[in-house]
């Protein structure tokens, strides 16, 4: 698969994970400041994001190896979006019920990088140890 298909794909992902972190947060802010909230949105979309990332955008197998290090691949994504829902709401006055949004558009090249580096590389299996005849 090319590079461009993988970046629609990502591209059609993110928009699908935007919505179910959106619809999280939404709901959680409900019961929990808007911090708290974009917090707990963002871990629950993130298992949602790692197998539709697997299985649609880079045609790899999940391993459980691939899903410990995926959290790497939204961290970056992490600090720009709250940074950013901090900035907006906190220090500019924006709607916390946009905010998220906002943010998140400045953190989807970062993401992608670091996503395909480390979905698509290989699983490194310690070799068995050779029996001596």
């Amino acid at each position: 698969m090319t590079v461009t298909a993988q970046v629609a794909r990502f591209a059609l992902v993110g928009v699908v994970n935007t919505g179910t972190y959106y619809g999280c947060y939404l709901a959680l802010l409900a019961v929990l400041p808007y911090l708290a909230a974009h917090v707990m949105a963002f871990a629950l979309s993130m298992t949602g994001s790692f197998l539709l990332n697997s299985y649609f955008t880079y045609r790899t197998r999940p391993t459980w190896r691939k899903f410990l290090l995926f959290p790497l691949t939204n961290a970056a994504n992490f600090v720009i979006t709250t940074g950013g829902v901090w900035l907006l709401v906190d220090r500019a006055g924006f709607n916390s019920r946009y905010a998220p949004l906002v943010a998140a558009v400045a953190a989807i090249p970062i993401t992608f990088v670091v996503s395909r580096a480390i979905m698509l590389r290989p699983d490194v299996r310690p070799k068995a140890v050779e029996r001596v005849r």
